[in-house]
């Protein structure tokens, strides 16, 4: 399975955008500055968000985007969810039904176990990326990032809000 590169660039502006000073937004220039990523493909990914209700924009000269909820309140399936859309990672079609060996009419009495493991194994990684929320990965920036990029990095985002 590969995701969109919208969900890695949609997790890491939540995350910068839970360190926001409230009543501040941050535009989509300059987060696609930041993360050195495309700013027309970085703002479908936020339009996405904004339409899920994670983010909100404001227009203007210091418009931009900022976390419409707390960042304790949005998961990483949230924001995964936002970007990629709620239908599962598997799709079974029933490719068992080809086998020249099976009588016309019989029905199979449960689904196959090659989907009964994808569909657990997708619950499974929805599970994790439910129990995640963007607070938590904000909280561990202190510890996690040398003091010095995190003190210019704040500069950095604060000068551009």
């Amino acid at each position: 399975m590969i995701l969109k590169n919208q969900n890695e660039w949609a997790l890491h502006c939540c995350v910068v955008l839970a360190g926001l000073p409230p009543e501040r937004y941050l535009s989509t220039k300059a987060l696609a500055e930041f993360h050195a990523v495309p700013k027309e493909y970085l703002s479908k990914a936020l339009q996405s968000l904004s339409q899920a209700g994670i983010i909100e924009g404001t227009l203007g000269p210091s418009g931009g985007y900022r976390l419409a909820r707390k960042a304790s309140d949005i998961t990483f399936l949230d924001v995964v969810e936002a970007v990629e859309g709620k239908s599962s990672t598997f799709a079974c079609t029933e490719i068992r039904k080809n086998n020249p060996c099976r009588p016309a009419k019989y029905r199979d009495p449960k689904p196959c176990g090659v989907a009964r493991v994808m569909w657990e194994a997708d619950e499974a990684w929805r599970k994790r990326l439910r129990a995640t929320k963007v607070s938590d990965i904000a909280n561990a920036l202190a510890d996690e990032v040398p003091g010095d990029i995190l003190e210019k990095t704040t500069a950095w985002v604060t000068a551009h809000t």
